[in-house]
């Protein structure tokens, strides 16, 4: 083959490999220690870094870690620390451009686990008319990163991938079959935005197979959930849907624009799901340098979305519909068969659950921002 594969990661774990403990904290008692949901327990004083940390997902994952114990978190982010969605008490937050290596060494320096989030990146509205800037930015953090991490001597990375890796010509269709694993190849990834992915994937297996840094890879199939981007042109479909069916529930407009025409079908992730799969998935030794989907199999459609929201806020709403508006493919959706094997886990929360506590956030934003009061963007 002419790009990195399964086999070859089973060869290196095989070979006699294992992790190595460079930045390892001095031993606590065995009561202290983390369990994680295998075998193994971590140090809850071992230095972990994670990149985008003032956003959506990086966020998230910074109060998880928190919330397990975990006392010597560092977290960045580009934005000023006033800007970010989300701050975790105890934790080091900085401001950083990811972008410049010396940046990146200072945010990895004594880590024994690396979580990056940090990428140019939003819904389809922004990766259809940005792809310069998912590209190029995006790759210099995922360079800087990777190196910076390998240097630092680093035990874990993980890496932020995504479903926009996959083929399209494998979702052209409304009611498609779950994409496995292995249907990225041929290649033939979103324009841009899933390139980058894709090709940063490959850096973080090279990285395994030549250098033995053990890296994880996460394809996230449309995360959603409180403290996300809901306005601005860098939403995604939930949070983008809710607001325009909240502003007619508020009274300022009188119907909502849907782009395309309501058919399109995705499967979406309720945050708290995708926080506790990446913490699995970076302390499963079998997952090590190969990506895998964190994403729900539950497939609905666009209008079917808006129903749910509806539902959740008591209102039905006027649609109107613009299909010269950016749409990404036809239908995509999850294969879960792999995590299942790998984890003996996949995301639990239905779609109509995750939106609830969604809904009820945007609302509260949507009221604070017509109130003259500070907002998540």
């Amino acid at each position: 083959m002419s790009y990195a594969t399964r086999e070859d990661v089973e060869r290196k774990l095989n070979s006699g490999w294992e992790p190595e403990y460079f930045n390892a904290p001095l031993p606590v008692k065995d009561q202290e220690l983390i369990q994680t949901p295998y075998k193994e327990k971590l140090n809850p004083n071992m230095r972990i870094a994670v990149s985008g940390g003032g956003g959506f997902i990086g966020g998230a994952m910074v109060r998880y870690l928190k919330d397990k114990g975990f006392r010597n978190i560092v977290t960045a982010d580009i934005k000023p620390v006033s800007e970010w969605y989300q701050t975790t008490e105890g934790v080091e937050n900085l401001c950083l451009d990811l972008r410049e290596s010396r940046d990146c060494q200072n945010l990895v320096q004594g880590a024994v686990e690396v979580y990056n989030f940090a990428a140019d990146m939003g819904g389809m509205g922004f990766i259809e008319t940005h792809r310069v800037d998912c590209l190029i930015n995006s790759s210099k953090i995922n360079d800087n990163m990777l190196e910076a991490s390998w240097k630092a001597g680093i035990t874990r990375y993980f890496f932020s991938s995504s479903a926009c890796a996959y083929n399209t010509d494998l979702q052209q269709q409304h009611d498609v079959m779950g994409l496995k694993e292995s249907d990225a190849y041929p290649a033939d990834a979103e324009r841009g935005y899933g390139w980058e992915k894709l090709i940063a994937e490959q850096k973080c297996q090279e990285m395994f197979i030549e250098k033995g840094m053990e890296t994880h890879i996460a394809r996230f199939h449309n995360v959603y959930g409180p403290y996300g981007t809901w306005d601005g042109g860098r939403e995604k479909a939930p949070a983008a849907l809710a607001r325009k069916v909240i502003s007619v529930l508020e009274g300022d407009e009188d119907h909502i624009l849907i782009w395309g025409n309501g058919k399109q079908r995705r499967s979406f992730m309720y945050i708290d799901d995708c926080t506790e799969g990446i913490f699995r998935l970076m302390h499963k030794i079998n997952t090590t340098a190969t990506p895998l989907n964190i994403g729900s199999e539950e497939m609905i459609s666009v209008n079917e979305l808006v129903d749910v929201i509806e539902d959740i806020l008591n209102i039905k709403v006027k649609r109107t519909y613009d299909e010269s508006k950016p749409q990404g493919v036809v239908g995509r959706n999850s294969d879960n068969t792999l995590i299942k094997k790998y984890m003996g886990w996949e995301p639990k929360t239905s779609f109509a659950q995750g939106m609830k506590p969604t809904c009820e956030w945007i609302k509260k934003q949507y009221k604070n921002r017509k109130a003259g009061k500070r907002t998540v963007r």
